[in-house]
């Protein structure tokens, strides 16, 4: 599927074409799903305590992964639907968020979260952000099933709240 979106550079000088992206929902990743797919070792990021959570440590569960930046139209645009996924989702144990600051401000973001009265985890990247997860335009999401593996890579603003992602993530809720 191909649809018009608008997406920022990710910090690094480098810009996207984001006025067209291959957008991917759950059911249709934009990645070539390969046999020897790259594992997650090693990928993790920091919370607020600056407490590594690794990838690998959340394997049982469908991982929610949101690269932005404060200074991101289309991601301030799209934290309000990502905020009511997560209240959608606030007593299924089997979903985590992580909202990644591409910026590593966890300061600036979180006054961002506290004045736009969002409920979203804050984590800040923990070393290189590996180019399968995070290209040259955010916001970009990535989901993981259960098993760890990535399921989609969406880049660009989404509504997250849309009856196909709904309806997406409970079928990857109930694998």
């Amino acid at each position: 599927i191909t649809l018009s979106v608008l997406a920022c550079s990710n910090g690094n000088g480098k810009v996207n074409d984001s006025t067209k992206s291959e957008v991917a929902t759950p059911e249709t990743p934009s990645a070539p799903v390969v046999e020897n797919e790259p594992t997650n070792d090693g990928i993790s990021f920091l919370d607020e305590d600056k407490k590594a959570v690794a990838l690998n440590d959340l394997k049982g569960k469908v991982v929610f992964i949101n690269f932005w930046a404060t200074w991101c139209p289309p991601c301030v645009r799209e934290m309000p639907s990502i905020n009511n996924l997560k209240k959608h989702y606030k007593n299924n144990k089997d979903l985590v968020f992580l909202m990644v600051d591409v910026d590593g401000n966890y300061d600036v973001s979180k006054k961002f979260m506290e004045k736009n009265d969002l409920d979203l985890p804050l984590y800040m990247p923990n070393g290189e952000i590996p180019s399968r997860f995070l290209g040259n335009s955010i916001p970009t999401t990535v989901i993981l099933d259960k098993t760890g593996k990535m399921v989609a890579r969406i880049e660009g603003g989404r509504d997250y709240m849309a009856p196909e992602i709904i309806s997406s993530m409970d079928d990857l809720l109930e694998k």
